[in-house]
């Protein structure tokens, strides 16, 4: 939260910064935006109308270099070095960093290999050492580096820029997902009426067992004390049988 706060006050100052400027006089303000070491996203100074105003004039490339730190790869810039400005070697690192969380977009486990060939790292000390200290440290990255199957397990990565189009794609992946949470929302809503309803009838069984044991107990008292006759004297001398209790 304190790095993203920070990052939101940096976007804010380029971004007033970037309303100020026009044509050549924007290429500093791109080349320190794109070395600040607490910036990675770019989308909000590219949306700027005198940046965007860049697009097909001679200082096109300062516009397209933004859109390259804020979709783009180490990779994708050496395949078009000769278009774009020469990096400064804290943009290179900075594009190094925005490599890694590209890659962990798509892969929660990134094979020491794959970031070796990608990020133009001599050895595996040295790729180790840019993995703690620029972007563990920094805070774009929190994982395991296990050097036994020589590979980082991403346990978080920070968010890039969305890339043109891909807005369109999360939108129908959250829609999927807000579904899928009401389906369930109500599979669960079912099942705990039927639940409810289960321990009414399980109230009910109880009750009538209950019942059906005093009848029982009821019963089983009037067959252990029966009633039996007992004589009695009548007015006329005559003995007549009275009901009395055996015990």
């Amino acid at each position: 939260m304190e790095i993203e706060q920070k990052q939101e006050e940096v976007i804010d100052h380029f971004v007033k910064q970037a309303s100020s400027l026009d044509g050549s006089a924007l290429g500093p303000l791109v080349a320190e935006a794109t070395s600040h070491p607490a910036l990675f996203a770019f989308s909000e100074i590219i949306a700027v109308p005198n940046v965007l105003q860049l697009e097909g004039t001679e200082n096109s490339v300062y516009l397209d270099l933004l859109r390259l730190f804020a979709h783009g790869t180490w990779s994708d810039y050496k395949s078009d070095a000769s278009r774009l400005p020469q990096l400064v070697p804290d943009q290179v690192l900075k594009l190094k960093q925005l490599t890694v969380l590209t890659l962990a977009e798509t892969n929660k486990v990134l094979p020491y290999d794959q970031l070796i060939q990608e990020l133009d790292v001599i050895n595996v000390r040295g790729l180790e050492d840019f993995l703690i200290n620029e972007c563990m440290y920094s805070g774009i990255i929190r994982g395991k580096l296990d050097q036994l199957r020589k590979c980082l397990e991403v346990q978080f990565a920070a968010g890039r820029d969305p890339r043109p189009g891909q807005l369109g794609s999360m939108i129908q992946t959250l829609s999927n997902w807000l579904d899928t949470s009401n389906n369930l929302l109500i599979s669960i809503q079912e099942k705990i009426k039927w639940a409810d309803a289960m321990t009414e009838v399980a109230k009910e069984h109880k009750k009538e067992v209950e019942n059906r044991v005093e009848e029982v107990k009821k019963s089983i008292s009037m067959k252990k004390f029966p009633t039996v006759s007992r004589p009695t004297l009548t007015s006329g001398g005559t003995r007549r049988p009275t009901p009395n209790l055996v015990e």
